[in-house]
């Protein structure tokens, strides 16, 4: 029934009595007499329109390490491509990424070419296959070897993904819920749109990824996240309020970027991620597996932190 599911997800509304209530300077001013049923109507109409007016108007999810774990599937992808072309960096081996570095620099650089950019510019540009074994001399080279390295990691990331990769607890339930109060859901992403897609079609499903009111990826924008330029985008396609969207984000990269956009955000976080400063988040929650969407989206959540014991 309406009136209990609404009286669940705040608790702590205080209702006016029916049949007075106090003016602006503390005088009770009457109000027309009610019969029983239309006390209650009366009584649930406050209360939805209180939830109405404190219930967020666009849900949006990041993809990596909110849908879907991916930290070290993507970290194998890596290690596959660089053993691919045989990729080396000051003449010391195979270029190889630790569990270890690879969460301080996916917490650092978002975007998979602005990562290996990033690590080549740090380290030296390498010899590979990709140039016949020499190193890159031009922007264009540089480009040729980026693109090469991330179109093979991408098609490696996809293999894996289709071995019966799961999507995060609670993601799914969440959406629909959200749809299911003709709340929009959204996905941005700061991957590439080709793995995107794969990714959520195989862990969604065709009908709930045709479902999503927008999709955006890496390849939409010209700045990554920390940049907000992917939320501010989302906003206007959505013709939204920044300042009423939720977005979801397991990190700080993804915080600062929902947080730069105007938006509330709540993380949940993953084993790399979880010593992170999420103070600027609404709540932190290890997944969404016992999160109550309702409530969730009705902003109860807030200032809640599931690393407190």
């Amino acid at each position: 029934m309406a009136s209990s599911r609404v009286s669940s997800v705040i608790p702590s509304l205080a209702l006016p009595r029916v049949g007075s209530m106090s003016g602006r300077h503390g005088m009770r001013k009457s109000l027309p007499s009610f019969t029983a049923s239309s006390r209650i109507k009366t009584i649930e109409s406050i209360v939805m329109s209180s939830v109405d007016q404190d219930t967020y108007s666009a849900l949006i999810f990041d993809c990596d390490g909110v849908i879907v774990e991916s930290e070290n599937i993507h970290r194998e992808a890596y290690n596959a491509a660089f053993q691919e072309f045989q990729v080396s960096c000051d003449g010391q081996g195979i270029l190889e990424w630790s569990e270890e570095f690879y969460d301080v620099l996916q917490n650092t650089v978002g975007g998979g070419k602005p990562k290996m950019r990033w690590y080549f510019k740090k380290h030296g540009w390498p010899t590979s296959t990709v140039l016949g074994g020499a190193t890159p001399e031009s922007e264009t080279e540089q480009e040729q070897l980026i693109d090469t390295l991330q179109d093979w990691k991408t098609q490696k990331y996809k293999d894996i993904i289709k071995n019966g990769v799961e999507a995060r607890p609670g993601v799914e339930a969440l959406m629909d819920i959200a749809k299911s109060r003709g709340i929009p859901v959204a996905v941005c992403s700061a991957a590439t749109k080709e793995a995107v897609i794969f990714v959520l079609e195989n862990l969604l499903g065709e009908e709930r990824f045709n479902g999503l009111d927008l999709f955006m990826a890496g390849d939409d924008v010209t700045a990554k996240k920390p940049d907000p330029m992917i939320y501010n985008e989302a906003a206007k396609r959505l013709n939204k309020d920044p300042a009423s969207c939720l977005v979801v984000e397991d990190s700080v990269i993804g915080l600062q970027a929902a947080i730069g956009a105007g938006m509330s955000c709540v993380i949940t976080y993953t084993q790399s991620t979880k010593d992170q400063d999420f103070s600027e988040a609404s709540a932190i929650f290890r997944d969404l597996r016992h999160v109550d969407g309702d409530m969730l989206l009705s902003k109860a959540y807030h200032g809640f932190d599931s690393r407190i014991e």
